[in-house]
């Protein structure tokens, strides 16, 4: 990872935490929280993930974006979509096989 790639997580981790400290509604919610007698402690984490792009990949997505195409999913899109319960119509993971 170049440090110039580390510089842009790092622009991109302010600009999230900026975003949340800046947010109307939650510093409303806060506020009613607060109304009931209780302080509050927010704490977020936020993960990054980074997958490198080859010229292929950058000209399918931008063919499927022109077309209103989904395309197909990757491993790691699949994956994500695992860890929050949601199955994918013809998505054959190894345990399902087992069942």
């Amino acid at each position: 990872m170049t440090s110039r790639l580390r510089e842009l997580i790092q622009q991109l981790g302010e600009a999230i935490h900026e975003s949340v400290i800046e947010s109307e509604q939650i510093a409303g919610v806060v506020q009613d929280i607060r109304k009931h007698g209780f302080d509050v402690l927010l704490m977020l984490e936020a993960t990054i993930g980074l997958n490198e792009l080859s010229a292929t990949t950058d000209e399918q997505s931008e063919d499927g974006a022109e077309d209103g195409a989904a395309g197909e999913f990757t491993q790691n899109d699949l994956h994500f979509l695992r860890s929050l319960l949601i199955s994918v119509e013809g998505d054959h993971d190894e345990d399902s096989d087992e069942k």
